[in-house]
């Protein structure tokens, strides 16, 4: 997004920010996000996507990529285009991480993405992929089951493990449940050794682009920690302090340079918990 933090604009600063080296391969140019119900820009071609992945392999920096992340993708061609990086990362570096954010849609709105991206999502991403980063929505799409219980989450985080790569790891976030209290929201995940949940307070605020955001936080800590609790713990941390700073400046944009300083040094620290 040439205007607003969405996509790419919400993953690739903060991840720079912390210290991370990101090679950001953009799959469309909006001039802002399709929020706002009209906007100027253009979808790329699955070829173009490849063509500049295999321009950054001929330059030989693969086998120092640790991780490939993907959320949005505007057709299944595009799809396409990001297993190919995947598949050309992992040539290189075979210790690589793929994490998939599986963008479908959100309660309110349903599903925004094309026909035929859930489907490919499922059967095309999830088996590639070593970390997912589905909301509640798109968890129940992908499993086909409704979440109303924290055991329905836990069941639902469970058959997904059982499609991804061998020690797949699962972040649900945006749960609420039957056991979620009133004011509060849930992010549960799960790992080869069991679950973690951590609660916050909710924020009345809808802001585009937080999903991208704590997918990225999400994968830089745990490649950092590869530890599942404490990669949940910084990156909600860091996700809440910035929308409780959009919130309070009244912003329908994420404040993603002006609240930086969440990402470092958050001003409040959630634990998450064994459960």
């Amino acid at each position: 997004m040439a205007y607003g933090h969405v996509g790419n604009s919400a993953a690739v600063f903060p991840l720079q920010r912390l210290g991370m080296e990101v090679w950001a391969v953009n799959t469309v140019q909006f001039s802002n996000h399709p929020g706002y119900g009209a906007w100027q820009g253009q979808t790329f071609t699955g070829e173009a996507i490849e063509a500049l992945v295999d321009g950054i392999a001929a330059r030989g920096v693969l086998p120092g990529c640790e991780a490939v992340l993907s959320g949005y993708l505007g057709d299944a061609v595009i799809g396409e285009a990001v297993l190919h990086a995947v598949e050309a990362v992992r040539t290189a570096n075979p210790a690589a991480l793929y994490c998939c954010d599986p963008v479908i849609g959100d309660t309110a709105p349903g599903v925004y993405v094309r026909p035929g991206i859930p489907e490919f999502l499922r059967a095309r991403c999830l088996p590639e992929a070593d970390i997912l980063t589905p909301n509640q929505f798109e968890l129940e799409h992908l499993t086909g089951r409704a979440i109303t219980t924290l055991t329905e989450a836990k069941t639902a985080l469970a058959s997904l493990r059982k499609i991804m790569r061998p020690d797949g790891v699962v972040l649900l976030t945006s749960l609420r449940t039957m056991e979620t209290p009133d004011g509060s929201v849930d992010l549960l995940a799960a790992d080869g050794a069991g679950l973690c949940l951590l609660r916050t307070p909710l924020l009345p605020l809808s802001a585009n682009g937080a999903g991208d955001t704590i997918a990225a936080l999400f994968l830089l800590h745990w490649l950092r920690t590869r530890n599942t609790a404490a990669a949940l713990s910084a990156a909600a941390s860091a996700v809440f302090g910035l929308l409780r700073r959009t919130l309070e400046a009244g912003s329908r944009e994420l404040l993603t340079v002006a609240a930086q300083e969440e990402f470092v040094s958050p001003s409040r620290l959630f634990q998450a918990e064994p459960c």
